[in-house]
């Protein structure tokens, strides 16, 4: 009886102290480091779609604008089909070439946001813009919008970076490698320095 109890101790403390050695490799830590920058990534891509969602709105102030500065509105248009065409999902954080694609197609409605902001800087030229009873909430929207995006921009880097931490280092990097095979996620990088932070509207919309 004594024997036997001794065995089941000893049986019970040699997997308990496995498990612990487990949970030590990367066996918890890893994926819960994986699946807070999927969701933080997921923010990430609601606020651009979100951002996306303004630019039809976008058409309604262009129409005081003059027909040949329209194509600026037309560049916006484009840029957002081009955007919201391309989709990264959560298991291609790790593909530099997805990451860098998605980038250059939201880098480039910046842009033409930018570029419309510009041409509607000098409301005065186009009077018919201040009769738009929406015309100061679009502009507080989109600056709303664009401090969204930043914030969760720095989020996602933030759980990027505790992720890609957490598989390079021991004792996770164990478990990592042996039974996940994790590789390094890619962090959101601004195309030009600066570009991480919002910019603001006032004034220029």
């Amino acid at each position: 009886m004594r024997h036997s109890l001794t065995r089941r101790l000893t049986h019970a403390a040699i997997i308990g102290g496995a498990a612990l050695s487990l949970a030590g490799c990367g066996i918890n830590s890893v994926p819960t480091a994986e699946e807070k920058a999927k969701a933080k990534w997921a923010d990430v891509q609601a606020a651009f779609q979100e951002r996306a969602n303004l630019v039809p709105n976008l058409a309604a102030v262009a129409k005081g604008a003059a027909d040949q500065e329209k194509g600026i509105l037309v560049g916006v248009v484009e840029a957002r089909a081009k955007a919201t065409s391309i989709q990264i999902s959560g298991n291609d954080l790790n593909d530099p070439a997805k990451m860098k694609q998605f980038q250059e197609a939201q880098n480039q409605l910046s842009g033409s946001l930018a570029g419309f902001g510009r041409l509607l800087a000098n409301v005065e030229a186009y009077p018919e813009l201040k009769s738009i009873t929406n015309y100061q909430m679009l502009q507080s929207q989109l600056e709303g919008q664009e401090n969204r995006i930043r914030i969760t921009l720095r989020d996602y880097n933030g759980a990027v970076q505790e992720y890609n931490t957490t598989i390079r280092t021991f004792p996770d990097a164990v478990g990592a490698k042996i039974f996940y095979g994790a590789k390094p996620m890619v962090p959101y990088q601004a195309s030009t320095p600066g570009a991480e932070v919002a910019p603001s509207l006032e004034g220029k919309m």
